[in-house]
């Protein structure tokens, strides 16, 4: 509850820092921020030109491919880019945690709102997409995988970040789990290749619950939120919980070092 006060009330100066930190990547560049959107969405209309056209990979069910994969990879991309910034933000930030006055704890959550200015814009586009398909998106359904995802990703950061700030060689470990995460995550292959325990372990994995969840809401009516009478529903929040009481815990035993290493 510490840390919720402590961001609600620094919510302004957060959100100012998330706008300015986004801007600064391209500084240098002609056509500034426009880069940020326009290198994941090439990057995600390359995936879909390899997949679709090239390796001839399907959707799951009877829906053309564009609508099946760019909501999933929209979420994704937006999931690993916010973990990887938020997890390297105590250190890219070190200049402000070594100002007594400033509150560390909002940091990553700095790192990850950045993240989110392309992630709206990959889910607009995922949006539009479908539209011009003719699916039209369940809106509670994305606004409510959305607050999942700002929720896990930051209850996710709260851990990583305070441990890469201390120990750097775990971002490089880091780097390669979230890669290997891609692979295990049904984005550009689909859940009906599995089946039994296995199905059901990949379903519990938290990522699959953002990607399945906000994909299935411009596809479908059943959804993994609400299947098995929610049960996937209840493993991600009991996930989520558990790992914010972790990285809480861990980031407050650490903070007091963060100024000595950085």
């Amino acid at each position: 509850m510490e840390f919720l006060k402590e961001l609600y009330q620094n919510r302004k100066l957060a959100m100012q820092l998330a706008k300015n930190d986004f801007k600064n990547r391209f500084a240098n560049t002609s056509l500034g921020a426009v880069w940020g959107f326009a290198q994941p969405f090439v990057f995600m209309l390359t995936y879909v030109i390899v997949f679709q056209y090239i390796l001839k990979t399907g959707s799951s069910g009877d829906y053309p491919y564009f609508v099946w994969f760019l909501p999933g990879m929209g979420m994704w991309m937006f999931c690993s880019e916010a973990i990887l910034s938020g997890s390297n933000s105590i250190r890219n930030y070190s200049y402000l945690v070594k100002k007594v006055v400033f509150p560390v704890d909002i940091i990553p959550v700095i790192s990850v709102m950045s993240a989110s200015f392309i992630g709206t814009f990959l889910i607009y586009i995922a949006t539009m997409a479908a539209v011009a398909f003719g699916y039209f998106p369940n809106l509670l359904n994305i606004l409510y995988i959305v607050i999942c995802a700002f929720c896990f990703i930051t209850a996710f950061t709260r851990f990583t970040s305070s441990i890469a700030a201390v120990v750097p060689d775990f971002s490089q470990l880091l780097n390669i789990i979230v890669q290997l995460c891609m692979w295990f995550t049904p984005i550009v292959w689909n859940l009906d290749m599995l089946s039994g325990v296995i199905c059901v372990l990949f379903k519990a994995f938290p990522f699959t619950y953002l990607v399945e969840g906000l994909r299935q809401a411009f596809i479908g009516s059943s959804t993994i939120i609400t299947e098995h009478n929610g049960m996937y529903t209840i493993i991600f929040w009991i996930v989520t919980f558990l790992l914010f009481r972790w990285g809480n815990k861990i980031f407050k035993k650490n903070k007091k070092d963060f100024a000595d290493v950085l």
